[in-house]
């Protein structure tokens, strides 16, 4: 017998007893072992904050009755550790209800759902505990919960079967909590702010509103292919057009893109649309919200990070200020104060030195692609910028005046038509949020779309298609204009500390198991 094979024999035998306990517990039990007729009346961390501090006289003197229902985390003796979604708290029983839950169910598990209703006590060590009266299996857990999660197989289960890993890691339930004050947060911030939710479709017959790689799917009754959204952008737009001037969708995207510790082919955005604003106002809106969501969710402005090495101690401590004003720069700026020996002048007249601009970029290690065949002055500015600038951005910064070239979407600067009014949010050196003022000209969209197309003839995957009814809407006006989308999960690994977008989705993707 493998080292290996004895663990799963030895679970494999516990089940088998665990099943052995629900065909007593269905031959002795109403409801064929799994009663609905229980009613919980109160929550665990109630009692323990309207209780936890009086005596154990006080308890004693007061005789109240609760009804509490939950997981059994622990069986310590006579006592019964219960978890429910508020916190843990204990039962016990006296040694006649011992017997009775040993005839009737065969002794409970740990796993096992059970609700109870007696007076609430104070055991000597100070630990409240309701004495069970009255008590109820109310689900047999035929699986036992591992005792801990720790090396790499389990961290598999931890994402593969994450009711588990929720049921028995309390860090993983608060980490899922914040993202859910994170998201309600952001609603209430733009509602406060007369924004307008909104939903928009999720299958389109052409994907757009960024560039990405969609994932091709096909309706029957169309008869005809269709996309799985990379971005609400067009649609939010369209409704701006149509007169809702403050629009804003928590929307799930889907990009046919690689999985890493920052990219999961399905994730969450807020964008959110302002009519006669531009990018100057988001960037301010931005900066207000983000210091609003740490200071609400995190109770401090100062958001701390951690990094580990890989025994999991920390090494190195980060600390992120949503407090201070956050710094702008524009995207030369950043590339000249984060590198040293590259030519200015170069890169602020990159239209007439694009041969030196060509050789500065594979300099810093920018590679050459069928793809890059094609890429102006603009787009070499840009990847210059990811490869020496971007990973450096360490507290909150705005990085602005993005190239026209890989900004399809946004409007060029009034004073240099070789940028747009655009910027992009940075911590830690990740890419946060990105928003402009929007394109509104008809003409130079249809242009910026035509552009998309060739590259997409050269072999870019991720350029967007053709949207004619999207220029059509523009057609009709759209107002002064500014839009923003900020990614859900990388903000909620940031207020979380969590090092992979794994550890903020419940549901992460992973290759299928095999056998």
């Amino acid at each position: 017998m493998t080292n290996q094979a004895k663990p799963a024999q030895d679970e494999n035998k516990l089940i088998a007893e665990r099943r052995s306990k629900l065909s007593h517990i269905r031959e002795n039990c109403p409801a064929n072992g799994h009663p609905n007729d229980f009613n919980r009346e109160h929550y665990a961390a109630d009692i323990q904050a309207e209780h936890g501090e009086k005596t154990k006289e006080e308890l004693e003197e007061l005789q109240v009755t609760y009804a509490i229902a939950g997981r059994v985390m622990a069986k310590r003796g006579p006592f019964l550790v219960l978890q429910d979604m508020s916190g843990r708290i204990q039962a016990y029983a006296e040694k006649t209800v011992q017997k009775e839950i040993k005839a009737r169910y065969g002794l409970l598990d740990v796993g096992d759902i059970v609700g109870v209703k007696g007076i609430l006590h104070k055991s000597g060590k100070g630990d409240l505990y309701v004495n069970m009266e009255e008590y109820s299996l109310l689900t047999k857990s035929l699986r036992p919960l591992p005792e801990k999660f720790h090396g790499l197989s389990d961290v598999e289960t931890k994402y593969r079967q994450r009711y588990v890993d929720l049921i028995i890691n309390e860090d993983t339930r608060n980490t899922f909590k914040i993202r859910s004050k994170i998201v309600d947060g952001i609603r209430k911030f733009l509602t406060d702010r007369d924004f307008m939710e909104v939903e928009t479709p999720m299958l389109q017959t052409i994907p757009g509103g960024a560039t990405a790689k969609p994932f091709e799917t096909f309706h029957n009754a169309l008869d005809i292919e269709m996309y799985m959204r990379i971005a609400p952008e067009l649609y939010l737009k369209r409704l701006v057009v149509g007169g809702f001037e403050k629009v804003f969708e928590i929307n799930r995207n889907f990009r046919n893109e690689g999985l890493s510790t920052r990219h999961n082919p399905e994730f969450t955005m807020i964008e959110f649309y302002q009519a006669y604003a531009d990018y100057n106002d988001l960037m301010n809106i931005t900066e207000d919200m983000l210091r609003t969501l740490a200071e609400d969710v995190m109770g401090t402005s100062v958001i701390r990070n951690t990094v580990k090495n890989a025994e999991g101690e920390v090494v190195e401590e980060k600390f992120y200020d949503f407090g201070q004003k956050f710094e702008r720069l524009t995207m030369v700026d950043a590339i000249l104060k984060h590198s040293t020996g590259l030519d200015e002048s170069v890169l602020r007249n990159p239209e007439e030195n694009f041969d030196a601009l060509k050789a500065m970029a594979k300099s810093v290690g920018v590679k050459e692609t069928d793809a890059s065949k094609v890429w102006g002055p603009g787009k070499y500015i840009c990847e210059i910028f990811e490869e020496v600038a971007e990973h450096l951005l360490d507290q909150p910064t705005f990085i602005t005046e993005y190239p026209w070239e890989v900004s399809p979407l946004a409007r060029r600067n009034d004073n240099n038509p070789f940028i747009t009014d655009r910027f992009e949010f940075f911590v830690g050196g990740r890419e946060l949020a990105n928003g402009f003022s929007e394109l509104n000209d008809a003409e130079d969209q249809a242009a910026r779309f035509q552009n998309q197309v060739a590259g997409k003839d050269a072999g870019d995957d991720e350029a967007m298609h053709y949207d004619a009814d999207y220029i059509a809407a523009l057609e009709y006006g759209l107002p002064p204009t500014a839009g923003e989308g900020i990614g859900i999960d990388r903000l909620v690994m940031l207020f979380t500390d969590s090092p992979t977008i794994k550890d903020v989705i419940l549901f992460p993707h992973m290759r299928p198991l095999t056998e």
